[in-house]
């Protein structure tokens, strides 16, 4: 069967356990994770797929790296933006301690300090 999945449209999403999912749900057992029906672009053929759950296995989660950031006594907002960020002041550094991949979003990559 050739089809061009591009134009196919989702009409329904089922969960194994509504009508019209049952007997696929016995099929594929504790696998089956949703019934869809779809249909071609012009609405003339209705297509059912089923969506499979094939592998589970724990996610690592990614080491944090930490970096310390200065910021100036009088940048009241972008303290408060850092604290928002999860930023922890450390007050015998004087310095924001906070995960890189935050201080990069929050452009404080120029303020990383070496302690």
């Amino acid at each position: 069967m050739t089809t061009e999945r591009k134009t196919h449209r989702v009409i329904k999403t089922l969960a194994p356990t509504d009508r019209g999912a049952i007997a696929l749900a016995q099929h594929y057992g504790d696998a089956l994770i949703c019934v869809r029906h779809r249909t071609d672009a012009k609405g003339r053929v209705r297509y059912t797929t089923v969506e499979l759950l094939v592998q589970s296995v724990p996610v690592k989660p990614r080491s944090v790296h930490e970096v310390r950031v200065k910021i100036a006594p009088h940048e009241r907002a972008l303290h408060a933006m850092v604290k928002a960020a999860g930023g922890r002041w450390d007050p015998t550094a004087h310095v924001w301690r906070l995960p890189s991949r935050v201080a990069s979003i929050l452009h404080l990559r120029n303020r990383i300090v070496q302690v």
